[in-house]
């Protein structure tokens, strides 16, 4: 069963174009120092929040049906339940647009999800070039899986878009045309502003992030490595 810690009921940011539910699910197998959902890493800050059943998901969802388009299954890391699969199944079938946010640290259950036409937008963390990988994600990063994972999304014919949360002392213009390279060829290119006001490593609170025209600087250098490139702020 895929554990669902979070809901929120209508979101028009989530998912692009669409009017969507949100559903967190718990557990992480990064340790983002930066991370803003901090408690649905671990055991011991999710198991605190109240697990919200299957069945009562279904029901907003029967209920909402005429106002919402789609379902974005968020976390944590949703790729790290074996019954995703099943769930993403269970909203297709109601008819519902599904999008995935993941780390990346799993193709083949993406490559599962897009072969069997259970997922219609995937969106993917890059959290780094190739030699900050590990110190962005707070854990050893298999970078041939993050790169698999790449290319599955961005070969998948699907919409999809790779995001970077830009965090001062992890990016910097020396190694964002590395981290393009990664990226080339896809459809969209995310660089999100970095919010120090609730981290998962709690010095991050400290850090000042990027201003509004280093933002664009990074913009400018990714722009010929995706179809389009923007900068997503609070």
């Amino acid at each position: 069963m895929v554990l669902i810690k979070g809901l929120q009921k209508t979101s028009v940011v989530d998912y692009p174009g669409k009017v969507s539910c949100v559903i967190f699910t718990a557990g992480c197998n990064f340790r983002c120092p930066f991370c803003h959902n901090a408690g649905l890493i671990e055991k011991k800050g999710y198991d605190k929040i109240n697990t919200i059943e299957e069945n009562e998901f279904f029901d907003l969802l029967d209920r909402r049906k005429k106002w919402i388009d789609g379902v974005v299954i968020t976390g944590g890391e949703p790729t790290i339940h074996k019954d995703l699969p099943q769930l993403a199944g269970k909203i297709k079938n109601k008819g519902f647009l599904l999008k995935i946010d993941t780390n990346g640290t799993d193709p083949d259950m993406l490559k599962h999800l897009v072969n069997e036409g259970l997922v219609d937008f995937i969106a993917m963390d890059v959290k780094a070039d190739t030699d900050n990988y590990s110190r962005a994600s707070g854990v050893k990063a298999d970078m041939d899986s993050i790169k698999e994972s790449i290319m599955i999304i961005r070969d998948s014919g699907i919409d999809h878009e790779f995001r970077t949360t830009m965090v001062p002392g992890i990016h910097a213009e020396e190694n964002i045309r590395k981290m393009g390279e990664m990226l080339k060829g896809s459809k969209r290119i995310a660089l999100q502003q970095f919010d120090n006001r609730s981290t998962y490593d709690k010095s991050y609170a400290g850090v000042k992030p990027f201003t509004k025209e280093e933002m664009i600087t990074f913009h400018d250098m990714l722009k010929d490595y995706a179809d389009n490139v923007e900068i997503r702020a609070d």
